[in-house]
């Protein structure tokens, strides 16, 4: 399933909204599923094809009563905090430990050339 999710928590992703599958296997909840950003993102855990470096959906962690909105939190916990031990861009990952300004920069702009316009959210 592909969702477009608008991401207001961080200000560096939340000009724009960004899609993503959630793909389930034939043998789910046995296997994990695999989440995938369709959407270009500046980011440390997402690699250029979209994969995200989620270790709660790899075999070793996965156990088949993880809920899919679990997977869905940790997308966004993720996305809205990089973590240094989560890293598919080892290049993204120092700039934004050596030059955070720069990788802030950056992201901004990513965002505003890439990203989904953000829906009207309810009640704003």
């Amino acid at each position: 399933r592909s969702l477009a999710v608008p991401r207001q928590n961080n200000p560096l992703y939340s000009a724009g909204a960004f899609r993503f599958e959630l793909t389930f296997s034939s043998y789910h909840p046995l296997e994990p599923p695999r989440a995938t950003l369709c959407t270009p993102i500046y980011h440390p855990g997402v690699d250029p094809e979209g994969h995200v470096c989620q270790p709660l959906t790899t075999h070793e962690l996965w156990t088949p009563a993880t809920r899919a909105v679990h997977v869905l939190q940790d997308l966004l916990q993720l996305l809205d905090s990089p973590d240094s031990h989560r890293v598919l861009r080892p290049d993204l990952a120092r700039e934004l430990q050596e030059h955070p300004d720069e990788f802030r920069q950056r992201a901004e702009e990513h965002t505003r050339l890439h990203a989904e316009p953000r829906p009207d959210l309810p009640g704003s």
